[in-house]
């Protein structure tokens, strides 16, 4: 399984990617913005994506609608990562699945998804 974690945040984004490869079929690669995430698309599609929302430079909506643009990564889903409220917004228009609070979340979360 090939994963993408979008995050700026380089401590949060290696924790998360360790608890992800506890499975070792697992592939994790980590980007720091939504530009660099976007053109590793070029090169291979990921079975999901672990997205930041607030990022330097574009945010994290501006590559949902950048991947709802083209029909493979369309299919995509796409667990948002973040400390914003959402409530019961409906995202799934986006590929987002699940929406997971940052400051709250435990390994048990990942593996759920």
């Amino acid at each position: 399984m090939k994963i993408f974690i979008v995050d700026d945040d380089l401590e949060f984004a290696e924790v998360v990617a360790g608890m992800l490869m506890q499975d070792n079929e697992v592939e994790v690669r980590h980007f720091t913005n939504a530009i660099e995430a976007i053109n590793a698309t070029s090169e291979e599609v990921p079975d999901v994506v672990f997205l930041d929302v607030l990022l330097d430079g574009p945010d994290g909506f501006t590559l949902l609608n950048e991947m709802q643009s083209y029909d493979d990564l369309a299919k995509v889903p796409v667990v948002l990562m973040t400390s914003l409220e959402f409530g019961e917004q409906d995202l799934s228009r986006y590929g987002v699945v699940a929406i997971l609070n940052k400051s709250e979340m435990v390994p048990e979360q990942l593996n759920e998804i």
